[in-house]
């Protein structure tokens, strides 16, 4: 008995394994465009950037402090909560053995669209407290983890509200986004403020930053796995200057 196969031309089979072919071409062009292009990070230069660091949650899981300090880390990010009621579990003895080892510290809230704004920066400060990082408190807007059924304009006023709240208690606030989110949320709501920007192109963004978030997939004695990578946009003399306070902002584009 022939096999139902064998019935078939092999004109047929051909143009079959043909397209077959085709189709294992293009998945793997696409694998490689985006480990080029999106995975990748760029070249930093260290001459340029010399004052580097790394941002953290609880998904780092127990990190060594003591050995990223050693490894050349000059200062960490470190996320204290989500939204209106989300704390993350390792932020206080992160933070506190980030201090220890000496790093310099910033804390950061992943914003939720859909929560009032001051609800999110009660959130905050019930867990950051009296502590006052020396990088200040950087709120972190981005579509990514976010509904889209909110109206822009909803998300600005509660994006303004939390950012009152924490300019009236004393607090030094930053944003941390990546392209698309500095130009649907801040470029024209929030002129001036620090921008933390994540991108992985030589030029992230052709707007003024102070700090780069250049890869998702760092490696750094006293943790294990991936951590994200960044860098200060200016000389450690500029990072000196920074950290007294006389260049608050300090941007990318005013260094140059």
């Amino acid at each position: 008995m022939k096999l139902p196969f064998t019935n078939r031309p092999w004109k047929d089979v051909l143009v079959a394994a043909g397209f077959l072919l085709v189709c294992g071409l293009l998945v793997f062009a696409a694998f490689w465009a985006y480990h080029q292009f999106m995975v990748t990070p760029p070249y930093v230069d260290p001459d340029r950037f010399p004052v580097r660091g790394i941002d953290v949650s609880a998904h780092n899981g127990d990190i060594d402090f003591v050995k990223v300090k050693k490894s050349g880390i000059d200062f960490v990010f470190i996320k204290a909560t989500e939204g209106g009621d989300f704390k993350d579990r390792n932020f206080r003895i992160n933070y506190e053995n980030a201090g220890k080892a000496g790093l310099k510290k910033g804390v950061y809230h992943f914003f939720r669209f859909d929560r009032d704004g001051v609800e999110q920066a009660l959130n905050l400060m019930r867990a950051v407290g009296s502590r006052r990082p020396e990088l200040g408190l950087v709120i972190d807007i981005e579509k990514a983890g976010n509904p889209d059924s909110i109206p822009p304009e909803i998300i600005n006023t509660r994006l303004t509200e939390m950012v009152d709240y924490l300019n009236l208690l004393g607090h030094r606030v930053m944003f941390y986004s990546n392209r698309a989110g500095y130009y649907d949320y801040l470029a024209e709501s929030f002129p001036g403020y620090p921008l933390w920007i994540c991108g992985f192109s030589q030029n992230p963004i052709y707007a003024e930053w102070s700090f780069w978030q250049f890869n998702h997939h760092g490696k750094v004695d006293g943790i294990k796995g991936d951590v994200d990578l960044d860098a200060f946009c200016g000389s450690r003399e500029d990072w000196k200057r920074y950290l007294r306070g006389d260049l608050w902002p300090y941007t990318a584009d005013r260094h140059e």
